[in-house]
Protein backbone atom coordinates (compact mmCIF):
# COMPACT_ATOMS: atom_id res chain seq x y z
CA UNK A 1 0.00 0.00 0.00
CA UNK A 2 1.37 3.28 -0.84
CA UNK A 3 2.33 5.23 2.34
CA UNK A 4 2.99 9.36 1.99
CA UNK A 5 4.95 10.91 4.25
CA UNK A 6 6.14 14.09 5.52
CA UNK A 7 8.82 16.14 3.79
CA UNK A 8 11.20 17.79 6.45
CA UNK A 9 15.16 19.22 6.27
CA UNK A 10 15.23 17.10 2.66
CA UNK A 11 14.07 13.85 3.83
CA UNK A 12 11.09 11.69 4.20
CA UNK A 13 9.83 11.37 7.80
CA UNK A 14 6.64 9.76 9.40
CA UNK A 15 4.89 11.60 12.50
CA UNK A 16 5.92 10.41 15.85
CA UNK A 17 2.83 9.64 17.34
CA UNK A 18 2.22 7.31 14.53
CA UNK A 19 -0.98 8.88 13.46
CA UNK A 20 -2.04 7.82 9.79
CA UNK A 21 -5.19 8.90 7.56
CA UNK A 22 -6.32 7.58 4.19
CA UNK A 23 -6.28 9.10 1.02
CA UNK A 24 -9.18 8.03 -0.65
CA UNK A 25 -9.77 8.04 -4.24
CA UNK A 26 -12.84 10.29 -5.53
CA UNK A 27 -13.60 8.40 -8.85
CA UNK A 28 -14.20 5.26 -7.18
CA UNK A 29 -13.81 5.20 -3.50
CA UNK A 30 -10.85 2.90 -3.16
CA UNK A 31 -8.24 3.36 -1.08
CA UNK A 32 -4.93 5.07 -2.73
CA UNK A 33 -2.74 4.80 0.56
CA UNK A 34 -2.05 6.03 4.02
CA UNK A 35 -0.82 9.67 4.76
CA UNK A 36 0.96 9.91 7.81
CA UNK A 37 0.01 12.75 10.30
CA UNK A 38 2.16 15.74 11.48
CA UNK A 39 1.94 16.57 14.88
CA UNK A 40 3.55 19.35 16.54
CA UNK A 41 7.10 17.82 16.99
CA UNK A 42 7.14 17.76 12.87
CA UNK A 43 5.70 20.95 12.62
CA UNK A 44 8.67 22.63 15.29
CA UNK A 45 11.35 20.38 12.94
CA UNK A 46 9.93 21.53 9.55
CA UNK A 47 9.97 25.17 11.18
CA UNK A 48 13.26 24.82 12.41
CA UNK A 49 15.37 23.18 9.39
CA UNK A 50 13.36 25.78 7.39
CA UNK A 51 15.23 28.84 9.63
CA UNK A 52 17.91 26.83 9.41
CA UNK A 53 17.84 26.79 6.17
CA UNK A 54 17.71 30.75 5.84
CA UNK A 55 20.75 31.26 7.75
CA UNK A 56 22.50 28.78 6.02
CA UNK A 57 23.30 28.20 2.27
CA UNK A 58 19.90 29.16 0.65
CA UNK A 59 19.92 32.40 2.49
CA UNK A 60 23.19 33.44 1.56
CA UNK A 61 22.77 32.58 -2.20
CA UNK A 62 22.55 35.62 -5.02
CA UNK A 63 19.57 35.90 -7.04
CA UNK A 64 20.91 34.12 -10.33
CA UNK A 65 22.25 31.65 -8.02
CA UNK A 66 18.46 30.81 -6.69
CA UNK A 67 16.95 31.57 -10.18
CA UNK A 68 19.01 28.81 -11.80
CA UNK A 69 17.71 26.69 -9.14
CA UNK A 70 13.97 27.65 -9.37
CA UNK A 71 14.57 26.51 -13.26
CA UNK A 72 15.81 23.37 -12.71
CA UNK A 73 12.73 22.65 -10.22
CA UNK A 74 10.32 23.29 -12.98
CA UNK A 75 12.60 20.89 -15.52
CA UNK A 76 12.21 18.72 -12.69
CA UNK A 77 8.67 18.34 -12.97
CA UNK A 78 8.41 18.31 -16.40
CA UNK A 79 10.41 15.26 -16.84
CA UNK A 80 8.74 13.57 -14.28
CA UNK A 81 5.28 14.98 -15.73
CA UNK A 82 3.80 11.06 -16.29
CA UNK A 83 4.46 11.01 -11.94
CA UNK A 84 2.88 14.17 -10.90
CA UNK A 85 -0.10 13.61 -13.66
CA UNK A 86 -0.94 10.17 -11.98
CA UNK A 87 -0.53 11.25 -8.62
CA UNK A 88 -3.05 14.85 -9.36
CA UNK A 89 -5.43 12.05 -11.39
CA UNK A 90 -5.19 10.30 -8.20
CA UNK A 91 -6.07 12.72 -5.97
CA UNK A 92 -8.51 14.75 -7.81
CA UNK A 93 -10.11 12.64 -10.06
CA UNK A 94 -10.63 14.88 -12.64
CA UNK A 95 -9.92 14.71 -16.39
CA UNK A 96 -6.54 13.08 -17.50
CA UNK A 97 -7.03 16.12 -20.70
CA UNK A 98 -7.52 18.67 -17.57
CA UNK A 99 -4.58 17.91 -15.50
CA UNK A 100 -2.62 17.22 -18.30
CA UNK A 101 -3.11 20.38 -20.24
CA UNK A 102 -3.32 22.79 -16.80
CA UNK A 103 -2.38 21.37 -13.26
CA UNK A 104 1.19 19.66 -14.54
CA UNK A 105 2.05 22.62 -16.72
CA UNK A 106 1.23 25.11 -14.87
CA UNK A 107 2.74 23.53 -11.53
CA UNK A 108 5.87 23.68 -13.38
CA UNK A 109 5.85 27.37 -15.06
CA UNK A 110 4.79 28.90 -11.87
CA UNK A 111 8.34 28.40 -10.88
CA UNK A 112 10.33 29.83 -14.01
CA UNK A 113 7.85 32.44 -14.11
CA UNK A 114 8.68 34.49 -10.56
CA UNK A 115 12.41 33.42 -11.06
CA UNK A 116 12.29 35.62 -13.93
CA UNK A 117 10.10 38.39 -12.11
CA UNK A 118 12.50 38.34 -9.25
CA UNK A 119 15.93 38.70 -12.01
CA UNK A 120 14.15 41.28 -13.52
CA UNK A 121 12.28 43.29 -10.57
CA UNK A 122 13.67 47.04 -10.42
CA UNK A 123 14.19 48.45 -7.62
CA UNK A 124 13.43 52.46 -6.10
CA UNK A 125 16.19 54.96 -6.35
CA UNK A 126 15.77 58.37 -4.53
CA UNK A 127 18.72 61.21 -4.50
CA UNK A 128 17.83 64.21 -2.14
CA UNK A 129 19.57 67.25 -0.57
CA UNK A 130 20.47 66.96 3.20
CA UNK A 131 19.66 70.21 5.68
CA UNK A 132 23.24 71.20 4.95
CA UNK A 133 22.84 70.92 1.78
CA UNK A 134 24.73 67.70 0.95
CA UNK A 135 23.64 64.80 -1.29
CA UNK A 136 22.44 61.52 0.05
CA UNK A 137 21.38 58.54 -1.65
CA UNK A 138 17.67 56.36 -0.95
CA UNK A 139 17.73 52.35 -2.41
CA UNK A 140 15.01 49.94 -1.31
CA UNK A 141 16.13 46.26 -1.00
CA UNK A 142 13.91 43.17 -1.40
CA UNK A 143 14.47 40.77 1.77
CA UNK A 144 12.81 37.52 2.27
CA UNK A 145 9.97 37.59 4.91
CA UNK A 146 11.51 34.53 6.57
CA UNK A 147 9.78 31.50 7.22
CA UNK A 148 5.92 31.01 5.20
CA UNK A 149 3.32 28.76 6.12
CA UNK A 150 1.78 28.02 2.83
CA UNK A 151 -2.05 26.41 3.30
CA UNK A 152 -2.96 24.98 -0.02
CA UNK A 153 -6.61 23.61 -1.71
CA UNK A 154 -7.83 20.58 -2.90
CA UNK A 155 -9.31 21.33 -6.24
CA UNK A 156 -6.05 22.44 -7.87
CA UNK A 157 -3.28 20.91 -5.89
CA UNK A 158 -0.05 21.19 -7.46
CA UNK A 159 -1.26 23.99 -9.20
CA UNK A 160 -2.44 26.54 -6.37
CA UNK A 161 0.94 25.16 -4.46
CA UNK A 162 3.25 25.56 -6.77
CA UNK A 163 1.71 29.52 -7.41
CA UNK A 164 2.81 30.46 -3.93
CA UNK A 165 5.91 28.19 -3.35
CA UNK A 166 7.81 29.79 -6.66
CA UNK A 167 7.46 33.27 -5.51
CA UNK A 168 8.16 32.70 -1.69
CA UNK A 169 11.33 30.71 -3.06
CA UNK A 170 12.17 32.85 -5.80
CA UNK A 171 12.44 36.02 -3.08
CA UNK A 172 14.40 33.82 -0.51
CA UNK A 173 11.67 32.44 1.72
CA UNK A 174 11.53 29.07 3.10
CA UNK A 175 8.57 27.21 3.28
CA UNK A 176 6.15 24.56 5.25
CA UNK A 177 3.76 23.50 3.08
CA UNK A 178 0.75 22.18 4.73
CA UNK A 179 -1.44 20.81 1.56
CA UNK A 180 -5.07 19.47 2.07
CA UNK A 181 -5.37 16.18 3.62
CA UNK A 182 -8.14 15.29 0.43
CA UNK A 183 -4.62 16.04 -2.06
CA UNK A 184 -1.29 14.67 -0.35
CA UNK A 185 0.43 13.53 -3.13
CA UNK A 186 1.63 15.86 -5.82
CA UNK A 187 3.29 18.54 -2.81
CA UNK A 188 5.27 15.30 -1.25
CA UNK A 189 6.46 14.43 -4.74
CA UNK A 190 7.70 17.44 -5.33
CA UNK A 191 10.55 17.00 -2.13
CA UNK A 192 12.03 14.27 -4.30
CA UNK A 193 12.39 16.84 -7.13
CA UNK A 194 13.58 19.73 -4.63
CA UNK A 195 16.67 17.07 -3.49
CA UNK A 196 17.05 16.10 -7.34
CA UNK A 197 17.99 19.57 -8.49
CA UNK A 198 20.01 20.48 -5.38
CA UNK A 199 17.62 22.63 -3.41
CA UNK A 200 19.23 23.26 0.07
CA UNK A 201 17.44 20.98 2.55
CA UNK A 202 14.88 22.69 4.90
CA UNK A 203 13.96 25.21 1.91
CA UNK A 204 11.13 22.95 1.39
CA UNK A 205 8.87 20.96 4.00
CA UNK A 206 5.41 19.27 3.66
CA UNK A 207 3.57 18.75 6.61
CA UNK A 208 0.38 16.29 6.55
CA UNK A 209 -2.81 16.72 8.42
CA UNK A 210 -6.15 18.53 9.35
CA UNK A 211 -7.10 22.18 10.69
CA UNK A 212 -7.94 22.40 14.15
CA UNK A 213 -5.97 20.18 16.62
CA UNK A 214 -3.70 19.23 13.87
CA UNK A 215 -0.87 20.40 11.55
CA UNK A 216 -2.94 23.43 10.11
CA UNK A 217 -3.30 25.08 13.43
CA UNK A 218 -0.05 23.64 14.79
CA UNK A 219 1.40 25.58 11.88
CA UNK A 220 -0.87 29.27 11.98
CA UNK A 221 0.15 29.24 15.65
CA UNK A 222 4.11 28.84 15.19
CA UNK A 223 6.51 31.00 16.33
CA UNK A 224 8.46 31.15 14.55
CA UNK A 225 6.64 31.12 11.18
CA UNK A 226 6.97 34.62 9.53
CA UNK A 227 3.97 34.60 7.19
CA UNK A 228 0.81 32.67 6.28
CA UNK A 229 -0.51 32.36 2.42
CA UNK A 230 -3.83 30.58 2.53
CA UNK A 231 -6.37 29.57 -0.08
CA UNK A 232 -9.48 28.00 0.72
CA UNK A 233 -12.32 29.03 2.10
CA UNK A 234 -13.75 31.65 4.16
CA UNK A 235 -14.49 30.66 7.17
CA UNK A 236 -11.50 28.77 7.34
CA UNK A 237 -9.14 31.99 5.79
CA UNK A 238 -10.82 33.46 9.17
CA UNK A 239 -9.76 31.50 11.44
CA UNK A 240 -5.97 31.35 10.39
CA UNK A 241 -6.51 35.58 10.82
CA UNK A 242 -6.84 35.22 14.11
CA UNK A 243 -3.98 33.09 14.68
CA UNK A 244 -2.11 35.30 12.86
CA UNK A 245 -3.22 38.03 15.34
CA UNK A 246 -1.17 36.75 17.85
CA UNK A 247 2.35 37.52 16.26
CA UNK A 248 0.87 39.96 13.93
CA UNK A 249 2.21 37.29 10.87
CA UNK A 250 1.43 38.92 7.68
CA UNK A 251 -1.16 37.14 5.68
CA UNK A 252 -2.31 36.72 2.29
CA UNK A 253 -5.93 35.12 1.58
CA UNK A 254 -7.84 33.92 -1.10
CA UNK A 255 -10.79 32.96 -0.37
CA UNK A 256 -14.68 32.02 -1.82
CA UNK A 257 -16.19 33.23 -4.31
CA UNK A 258 -19.75 33.71 -5.14
CA UNK A 259 -19.20 34.72 -9.15
CA UNK A 260 -21.38 36.08 -11.25
CA UNK A 261 -21.60 36.14 -14.83
CA UNK A 262 -23.60 39.00 -16.83
CA UNK A 263 -24.94 38.12 -20.22
CA UNK A 264 -26.14 41.01 -22.75
CA UNK A 265 -28.64 40.19 -25.52
CA UNK A 266 -26.00 41.59 -28.15
CA UNK A 267 -23.18 38.85 -27.02
CA UNK A 268 -21.94 36.01 -29.09
CA UNK A 269 -23.80 33.25 -27.89
CA UNK A 270 -21.59 30.84 -28.79
CA UNK A 271 -18.45 32.89 -26.97
CA UNK A 272 -21.00 33.12 -24.40
CA UNK A 273 -21.70 28.97 -24.17
CA UNK A 274 -17.77 28.38 -24.57
CA UNK A 275 -17.31 30.53 -21.58
CA UNK A 276 -20.06 29.35 -19.17
CA UNK A 277 -19.30 25.63 -20.26
CA UNK A 278 -16.01 26.15 -18.52
CA UNK A 279 -16.88 28.64 -15.74
CA UNK A 280 -19.94 26.62 -14.42
CA UNK A 281 -18.86 23.26 -15.13
CA UNK A 282 -14.84 22.55 -15.52
CA UNK A 283 -13.21 20.43 -12.77
CA UNK A 284 -16.62 19.79 -11.67
CA UNK A 285 -17.39 23.41 -10.68
CA UNK A 286 -14.46 23.01 -7.83
CA UNK A 287 -12.46 26.38 -9.07
CA UNK A 288 -12.88 29.80 -6.87
CA UNK A 289 -13.28 31.50 -10.01
CA UNK A 290 -16.39 29.73 -11.16
CA UNK A 291 -19.50 30.79 -12.30
CA UNK A 292 -22.58 29.92 -9.79
CA UNK A 293 -25.05 32.91 -10.49
CA UNK A 294 -25.73 33.70 -14.32
CA UNK A 295 -27.46 36.88 -15.43
CA UNK A 296 -28.73 37.17 -18.41
CA UNK A 297 -31.07 39.90 -20.41
CA UNK A 298 -34.70 38.98 -20.26
CA UNK A 299 -35.18 39.32 -24.46
CA UNK A 300 -32.68 36.18 -24.56
CA UNK A 301 -33.39 34.39 -21.02
CA UNK A 302 -35.11 31.33 -22.58
CA UNK A 303 -32.15 31.01 -25.46
CA UNK A 304 -29.51 31.21 -22.89
CA UNK A 305 -31.05 28.73 -20.43
CA UNK A 306 -31.73 26.32 -22.81
CA UNK A 307 -28.24 26.35 -24.59
CA UNK A 308 -27.09 26.22 -21.20
CA UNK A 309 -29.40 22.92 -20.38
CA UNK A 310 -27.50 21.14 -23.58
CA UNK A 311 -24.26 22.00 -22.37
CA UNK A 312 -24.74 20.43 -19.23
CA UNK A 313 -26.23 17.73 -20.94
CA UNK A 314 -23.47 16.71 -23.31
CA UNK A 315 -21.05 16.64 -20.40
CA UNK A 316 -19.78 13.06 -19.97
CA UNK A 317 -18.38 11.29 -17.07
CA UNK A 318 -16.14 8.98 -16.58
CA UNK A 319 -12.95 7.46 -15.67
CA UNK A 320 -10.03 9.72 -15.73
CA UNK A 321 -8.50 8.23 -18.48
CA UNK A 322 -10.97 7.71 -20.62
CA UNK A 323 -10.97 10.13 -23.30
CA UNK A 324 -14.21 10.33 -23.73
CA UNK A 325 -14.69 11.71 -20.15
CA UNK A 326 -14.60 15.45 -19.14
CA UNK A 327 -16.57 15.29 -16.48
CA UNK A 328 -14.85 14.19 -13.18
CA UNK A 329 -16.38 13.15 -9.38
CA UNK A 330 -16.35 15.56 -6.74
CA UNK A 331 -13.60 15.82 -4.00
CA UNK A 332 -14.98 13.58 -1.72
CA UNK A 333 -18.21 11.61 -0.06
CA UNK A 334 -17.91 14.68 2.15
CA UNK A 335 -18.10 17.16 -0.09
CA UNK A 336 -20.49 15.60 -2.50
CA UNK A 337 -23.30 15.79 0.82
CA UNK A 338 -22.66 19.61 1.08
CA UNK A 339 -23.23 19.92 -2.53
CA UNK A 340 -26.30 17.66 -2.60
CA UNK A 341 -28.20 19.75 0.26
CA UNK A 342 -27.46 22.49 -1.83
CA UNK A 343 -29.66 20.27 -4.64
CA UNK A 344 -32.08 19.84 -2.14
CA UNK A 345 -32.54 22.88 -0.54
CA UNK A 346 -32.94 24.04 -4.25
CA UNK A 347 -35.89 21.68 -4.80
CA UNK A 348 -37.34 22.66 -1.60
CA UNK A 349 -36.98 26.67 -2.11
CA UNK A 350 -39.20 26.14 -5.22
CA UNK A 351 -36.35 26.30 -8.22
CA UNK A 352 -37.06 24.82 -11.53
CA UNK A 353 -34.22 22.38 -12.16
CA UNK A 354 -33.39 22.95 -15.65
CA UNK A 355 -31.25 19.87 -15.79
CA UNK A 356 -29.52 17.77 -13.42
CA UNK A 357 -29.90 17.83 -9.85
CA UNK A 358 -29.17 14.27 -8.47
CA UNK A 359 -26.36 11.39 -8.69
CA UNK A 360 -25.45 10.15 -12.20
CA UNK A 361 -26.25 6.37 -13.16
CA UNK A 362 -22.49 5.37 -13.23
CA UNK A 363 -20.62 2.01 -14.20
CA UNK A 364 -20.54 -0.46 -11.14
CA UNK A 365 -16.62 0.02 -10.98
CA UNK A 366 -17.56 3.63 -10.43
CA UNK A 367 -20.38 3.92 -8.53
CA UNK A 368 -18.33 4.15 -5.20
CA UNK A 369 -16.97 7.45 -6.24
CA UNK A 370 -18.42 11.49 -5.51
CA UNK A 371 -20.23 11.73 -8.63
CA UNK A 372 -23.04 14.20 -8.89
CA UNK A 373 -24.74 15.85 -11.78
CA UNK A 374 -23.94 19.28 -13.85
CA UNK A 375 -27.14 21.29 -12.93
CA UNK A 376 -28.71 24.24 -14.15
CA UNK A 377 -31.56 26.18 -11.80
CA UNK A 378 -33.82 29.28 -12.52
CA UNK A 379 -36.60 30.62 -10.39
CA UNK A 380 -35.15 31.48 -7.08
CA UNK A 381 -35.12 34.94 -5.28
CA UNK A 382 -31.83 36.70 -4.74
CA UNK A 383 -32.24 35.85 -1.14
CA UNK A 384 -32.17 32.28 -1.79
CA UNK A 385 -29.20 30.15 0.04
CA UNK A 386 -28.54 28.47 -3.83
CA UNK A 387 -27.52 32.15 -4.93
CA UNK A 388 -26.06 33.83 -1.96
CA UNK A 389 -23.80 30.95 -0.68
CA UNK A 390 -20.56 29.28 -2.26
CA UNK A 391 -21.52 25.89 -3.51
CA UNK A 392 -18.91 24.69 -4.95
CA UNK A 393 -19.95 21.67 -7.38
CA UNK A 394 -21.19 22.10 -10.93
CA UNK A 395 -24.10 23.96 -10.72
CA UNK A 396 -25.71 27.82 -10.97
CA UNK A 397 -28.72 29.96 -11.05
CA UNK A 398 -29.69 32.07 -14.02
CA UNK A 399 -31.94 34.79 -13.94
CA UNK A 400 -33.27 37.72 -16.13
CA UNK A 401 -32.71 41.07 -15.60
CA UNK A 402 -33.99 44.11 -17.97
CA UNK A 403 -31.63 46.87 -17.21
CA UNK A 404 -27.57 47.69 -16.44
CA UNK A 405 -28.09 48.80 -13.57
CA UNK A 406 -30.01 45.72 -12.18
CA UNK A 407 -27.66 43.37 -13.21
CA UNK A 408 -24.80 45.22 -11.54
CA UNK A 409 -27.16 45.54 -8.65
CA UNK A 410 -27.59 41.89 -8.50
CA UNK A 411 -24.16 41.12 -9.18
CA UNK A 412 -22.57 43.07 -6.40
CA UNK A 413 -25.71 42.05 -3.66
CA UNK A 414 -23.15 39.45 -1.98
CA UNK A 415 -20.84 39.33 0.23
CA UNK A 416 -18.00 37.91 -1.54
CA UNK A 417 -16.16 40.01 -4.70
CA UNK A 418 -13.41 37.36 -6.13
CA UNK A 419 -14.47 37.06 -9.90
CA UNK A 420 -16.88 37.98 -12.62
CA UNK A 421 -17.52 37.71 -15.99
CA UNK A 422 -19.36 40.26 -18.47
CA UNK A 423 -20.67 39.17 -22.47
CA UNK A 424 -21.30 42.04 -24.68
CA UNK A 425 -20.62 43.32 -28.04
CA UNK A 426 -20.88 46.89 -27.02
CA UNK A 427 -17.19 47.46 -25.74
CA UNK A 428 -18.19 50.81 -23.92
CA UNK A 429 -20.84 48.63 -22.07
CA UNK A 430 -18.56 45.95 -21.16
CA UNK A 431 -15.93 48.24 -19.77
CA UNK A 432 -18.24 50.77 -18.26
CA UNK A 433 -20.22 47.24 -15.88
CA UNK A 434 -16.64 45.77 -15.53
CA UNK A 435 -15.42 48.59 -13.99
CA UNK A 436 -18.59 48.90 -11.43
CA UNK A 437 -18.48 45.11 -10.37
CA UNK A 438 -16.75 44.70 -6.92
CA UNK A 439 -14.57 41.99 -7.70
CA UNK A 440 -10.62 41.46 -8.20
CA UNK A 441 -10.77 39.82 -11.60
CA UNK A 442 -12.96 40.23 -14.11
CA UNK A 443 -13.22 39.03 -18.05
CA UNK A 444 -14.60 40.63 -21.00
CA UNK A 445 -16.01 37.70 -23.58
CA UNK A 446 -14.03 34.78 -21.59
CA UNK A 447 -12.84 33.31 -18.74
CA UNK A 448 -10.24 32.23 -17.14
CA UNK A 449 -7.95 33.87 -19.41
CA UNK A 450 -4.63 34.36 -17.22
CA UNK A 451 -1.60 36.77 -17.91
CA UNK A 452 0.43 35.59 -14.71
CA UNK A 453 2.08 39.04 -14.56
CA UNK A 454 -1.67 40.56 -13.44
CA UNK A 455 -2.79 41.29 -10.00
CA UNK A 456 -4.69 38.04 -8.44
CA UNK A 457 -7.19 37.80 -5.67
CA UNK A 458 -10.73 39.39 -4.30
CA UNK A 459 -12.41 41.81 -2.44
CA UNK A 460 -15.18 42.00 0.90
CA UNK A 461 -15.27 38.58 2.20
CA UNK A 462 -13.04 36.62 -1.00
CA UNK A 463 -9.37 37.63 0.06
CA UNK A 464 -7.27 40.15 1.58
CA UNK A 465 -3.89 40.87 -0.83
CA UNK A 466 -3.09 39.97 -4.60
CA UNK A 467 -0.71 37.68 -6.02
CA UNK A 468 0.94 37.18 -9.45
CA UNK A 469 3.73 38.99 -11.23
CA UNK A 470 5.34 41.76 -8.88
CA UNK A 471 2.26 42.00 -6.93
CA UNK A 472 3.02 38.43 -5.36
CA UNK A 473 6.66 39.84 -4.41
CA UNK A 474 4.76 42.99 -2.46
CA UNK A 475 3.50 39.64 0.43
CA UNK A 476 7.30 37.47 0.14
CA UNK A 477 9.36 40.68 0.44
CA UNK A 478 10.00 43.25 3.09
CA UNK A 479 11.20 46.51 2.07
CA UNK A 480 13.90 47.65 3.57
CA UNK A 481 15.28 51.21 2.62
CA UNK A 482 18.89 52.47 2.77
CA UNK A 483 19.81 55.68 3.09
CA UNK A 484 23.29 57.30 2.22
CA UNK A 485 24.65 60.81 3.35
CA UNK A 486 27.78 61.21 0.75
CA UNK A 487 30.00 63.13 3.32
CA UNK A 488 31.63 65.31 0.13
Amino acid sequence: MKQILNFINGAYVAGQAGKTFKNINPVDGSLIGMVSEAGQPEIDAAVAAARAALEGPWGKMSIAQRVDLLYGVANGITRRFDDFLEAEIADTGKPHHLASHLDIPRGAANFKIFADVVKNVPNEFFEMTTPDNKTALNYALRRPKGVVAVICPWNLPLLLMTWKVGPALACGNAVVVKPSEETPSTAALLGEVMNEVGIPAGVYNVVHGFGPGSAGEFLTTHPGVNAITFTGETRTGSAILRAAADGIKATSMELGGKNPAIVFADADMDAVMVGLKRSVFENTGQVCLGTERVYVERKIFDKVVQRLKEVAETLKPGHPNDHDADFGPLISQEHREKVMSYYQQAKEQGATVVTGGGVPKMPKELEGGSWVEPTVWTGLPETSSIVQQEIFGPCCHVTPFDTEDEAVRMANATPYGLAASVYSSDINRAHRVAARLEVGLCWVNSWFLRDLRTPFGGSKMSGIGREGGVHSLEFYTELRNVCVKLLD
